[in-house]
C-alpha cells in the first residue's frame, strides 16, 4: 500500500474534468501566522528566559537541539493547536516551524523529534519547575507594568480549579469521587486590572487527583501576592475564590495582609435563617408573578473554625423556569468589602470568566494533555500550556480595533495562525506565500504591524 502522505487520490466526479490531490507541495507550511508567534516571543524573550531555568546535563558537543529550541517547538506546537509531542514530531521538516526557531527554512537542520522532546519532557526536577512557574508569573506582571505603569486602581486576583481526568499510569492520578474519575486537579491563578475584561494568567499549578481544594492554595497566593505587591504597591488588592478554598487561616492571612477578598460559603441552617425573611418575599413576588424573584441581603455569621464573625452577603433567590416547580437558589459570599449588598455579590459573580479560560485552556491549548507517566513532566506540559497561551493573550493585545480583539484563542488560531504559506528563500530573502483572498487578510497585516513589521 502507499504512504498515504504521497499517495494522489482522484474526484472523479467533482467537476467536469477529474480533480486529483496530491500531498507533494514542497516548503509549505499549514502555519503562515506563526511568525507573529515568533515576533511576540522575540520582543517578550519568553521562552528564552524558561529555558534558561532549566538546565541541561546532556554533553554539549553531541546536542543538536537545545533546551530553548525543544521548549519553542512544544511551546509554538501548542499555540498553533498540536497538543501533543507525536504531533511537534511530525512537524520536524516544517517550514515555518524551522524559520521560527531561528533555522534555514529550506534545508536547515530538522526540529526535535518525539523521543527528543519526552526525554526533553522527563528531565525536569521539581525546582526547576518551580523556578519556570515563577518566571511565567513575574513576566507576566512585568509585562502588564510596562503597558500600564504601577497604579492600577484595583487588581483582582482569582484562583480556581479543574479536573483534568487521566488514562493511564500517570503518577500521583487518583480516583476522585466528586469528579467520578481518575485526574488531576490544576490549580490556575488570574489577574484582573481594575474593570478591564480581560483576565491575565499568571500561573498554574498541577495538583494529585485527591487533593482537597486548599491544597498548594496558600502556597500559590502567597506567591502570587508577593509578586503583584512588588510591582505595584500602590494599587488595591482583591482576591475571589469559590467555597472550596475557605478556610479560617486563609482568611485570617488575608485581613493581616490587609487585603479585600469575596469567597463563596457553603449554605447551612444559621445561614439560611439569617436569610429567611428575603427569601419569603421573593417566594411571594415569584408566586405572584410567575417570574424568578431575587433580593440581597447582609449578615454576621462566625463559622465554629473562624476567630471572629465575618460579613457574610447574600442572595435570595427564587428560580422560575417554564413549567417546572419554582425552585429556592439561595447563595452566601464571605467578604471584608464594605460595598452594597448587591454590589459585592454581582462582583464575586463575574470570577465565571475565570472559569471560561480554563475551558478555553483545556479545549484549545492542551492543558489537559497530561498523558506523561511522571507526575513533573505533566507539570511541565501544564506550565507550557500557560506559556501558549501567555503569547496569544499578547497577540491578541494587538488586535485592538479589530473583529478579533475579543475573540477567543481558537478563533485566533483559526483566522490568523492556521493559513497555509508557501516559502521561497533566495539568497537575498525569505518570502512567505499566503492566500491572496484569505478572510483575514486585513486583520492579519495590522498584527504583522503590530508585532513589528512594515510596510514593503
Amino acid at each position: 500500500m502507499h504512504d498515504p502522505a504521497t499517495q494522489s487520490v482522484l474526484f472523479p466526479d467533482l467537476a467536469d474534468k477529474p480533480v486529483i490531490a496530491r500531498f507533494d507541495e514542497p516548503w509549505t507550511s499549514s502555519d503562515g501566522g506563526l511568525i507573529h508567534l515568533q515576533a511576540i516571543d522575540q520582543e517578550l524573550q519568553l521562552t528564552e528566559q524558561l529555558a534558561d531555568l532549566l538546565p541541561d546535563p546532556r554533553d554539549s558537543s553531541q546536542v543538536e537541539q537545545s533546551h530553548h529550541d525543544l521548549l519553542r517547538q512544544r511551546i509554538y506546537g501548542l499555540a498553533c493547536g498540536y497538543e501533543d509531542a507525536n504531533d511537534a514530531g511530525r512537524l520536524r521538516s516544517d517550514p515555518l516551524f524551522r524559520l521560527a526557531l531561528d533555522r534555514d527554512p529550506v534545508d536547515g537542520l530538522e526540529l526535535g523529534s518525539q523521543p527528543t522532546i519526552s526525554r526533553f519532557e522527563n528531565r525536569v526536577r521539581r525546582s526547576d519547575l518551580m523556578r519556570v512557574a515563577t518566571r511565567l508569573l513575574e513576566s507576566v506582571l512585568d509585562r502588564q507594568r510596562e503597558r500600564r505603569g504601577d497604579h492600577p486602581r484595583r487588581i483582582t486576583i482569582d484562583l480556581d480549579s479543574t479536573a483534568d481526568p487521566t488514562h493511564g499510569n500517570q503518577q500521583l492520578s487518583f480516583f476522585n469521587a466528586y469528579y467520578d474519575t481518575w485526574c488531576y486537579l490544576p490549580l490556575l491563578a488570574f489577574a484582573q486590572f481594575d474593570d478591564e475584561p480581560e483576565q491575565f494568567l499568571l500561573t498554574a499549578l498541577l495538583r494529585p487527583g485527591k487533593a482537597n481544594d486548599r491544597h498548594g492554595f496558600v502556597a500559590v497566593l502567597r506567591r502570587v501576592l508577593m509578586a503583584v505587591i512588588e510591582r505595584f504597591p500602590r494599587s488595591e488588592l482583591l482576591v475571589r475564590v469559590d467555597a472550596g478554598f475557605v478556610e479560617s487561616g486563609v482568611l485570617d492571612f488575608l485581613e493581616a495582609a490587609g487585603i479585600l477578598y469575596t469567597m463563596a460559603v457553603p449554605s447551612n441552617s444559621v445561614l439560611a435563617k439569617g436569610a429567611t425573611k428575603k427569601m419569603e418575599k421573593v417566594r411571594r413576588r415569584a408566586e405572584r408573578t410567575g417570574e424568578t424573584a431575587k433580593a440581597y441581603g447582609a449578615m454576621y455569621y462566625q463559622a465554629g473554625s473562624w476567630a471572629k464573625r465575618r460579613r457574610v452577603i447574600y442572595k435570595a433567590e427564587v428560580t422560575c423556569i417554564d413549567d417546572r416547580t419554582p425552585r429556592d437558589n439561595a447563595r452566601y459570599v464571605v467578604t471584608n468589602l464594605r460595598w452594597k449588598a448587591e454590589d459585592v455579590y454581582r462582583f464575586y459573580c463575574q470570577r465565571g470568566d475565570s472559569e471560561n479560560r480554563i475551558k478555553e485552556l483545556k479545549l484549545e491549548l492542551g492543558l489537559a494533555r497530561t498523558s506523561a507517566h511522571r507526575f513533573e513532566a505533566n507539570q511541565l506540559r501544564v506550565l507550557m500550556s500557560v506559556a501558549a497561551y501567555v503569547l496569544l493573550q499578547e497577540l491578541r493585545s494587538r488586535l485592538a480595533g479589530t473583529r478579533l480583539a475579543q475573540a477567543q484563542t481558537g478563533r485566533i488560531r483559526t483566522m490568523l495562525i492556521k493559513i497555509a504559506a508557501r516559502v521561497e528563500r533566495s539568497a537575498r530573502r525569505i518570502v512567505v506565500h499566503l492566500a491572496k483572498d484569505h478572510p483575514a487578510r486585513t486583520d492579519w497585516l495590522q498584527l504583522a504591524l503590530a508585532v513589528g513589521a512594515v510596510p514593503t
